[in-house]
C-alpha cells in the first residue's frame, strides 16, 4: 500500500529546491519599496551571466506583453534595451546601466504596471561564487509617486519576481523554466 505522504513530501522537495533561498520586501514607505530575491544555481558565474541575459527563455510569458518569451531580449551593455517585440511596435522594459559579466547586471526602468506609473526603478542582479556553483541576487528599488501608495503593490512585484528567478534558476539547472 502506498503512503499518501509520498506525493505531498515530493512536492514539498521540489518546492525546496526551486524555491529562492531568500524572498523578501525589504522596505515599504509612502514614496516607494525595496524587495530581495536569491537563489543558488548549479553553474559558474559565466554560464550563470550568459543565461540570465538569455532572459527571452526564461521569463514568464504570462508577465510580457506579447505573451511570448521569445519576444524579449536583453542587450547586457550600458545603453543596451531590455526589450519586447510587438507588432508593428515595442516596448523597452528597462535599459542597462551597468554590466560587469559574471559578476553584477544593473537596468533601470518599471517593470509591468509600474511603467505606466510615476516611478522610477532599479534592478539589479548580483552574482557571486557559491560552493556548488553561484548564487544570484536580485534586488529591486523603486521610488516615486503612487496615488494608492506602495502597501499593496511592494508584496506583488515581489511575488512575480521571485517566479521569475526560480524560473531563471530551472533554466540554469535544467534548461526549462
Amino acid at each position: 500500500m502506498r503512503s499518501r505522504k509520498w506525493p505531498a513530501l515530493a512536492l514539498a522537495a521540489a518546492a525546496a529546491i526551486t524555491a529562492p533561498m531568500r524572498a523578501e520586501v525589504v522596505d515599504v514607505a509612502n514614496n516607494g519599496f525595496a524587495v530581495k530575491e536569491a537563489v543558488a544555481v548549479n553553474a559558474d558565474a559565466s554560464k550563470a551571466w550568459a543565461a540570465l541575459v538569455d532572459v527571452g527563455k526564461w521569463w514568464d510569458p504570462e508577465h510580457s506583453y506579447s505573451g511570448d518569451g521569445a519576444n524579449i531580449t536583453l542587450d547586457p551593455k550600458p545603453g543596451g534595451c531590455w526589450c519586447e517585440k510587438l507588432p508593428g511596435g515595442g516596448v523597452q522594459h528597462m535599459t542597462v546601466v551597468f554590466a560587469d559579466p559574471g559578476k553584477l547586471l544593473r537596468v533601470d526602468g518599471g517593470l509591468g504596471p509600474l511603467q505606466g506609473m510615476a516611478v522610477s526603478g532599479v534592478l539589479t542582479f548580483t552574482l557571486k561564487p557559491a560552493d556548488r556553483g553561484t548564487t544570484v541576487e536580485l534586488t529591486y528599488v523603486v521610488g516615486g509617486y503612487s496615488r494608492s501608495g506602495f502597501k499593496d503593490v511592494a508584496p506583488g512585484v515581489d511575488a512575480v519576481l521571485g517566479a521569475q528567478l526560480s524560473r531563471y534558476q530551472r533554466f540554469v539547472n535544467g534548461g526549462k523554466p
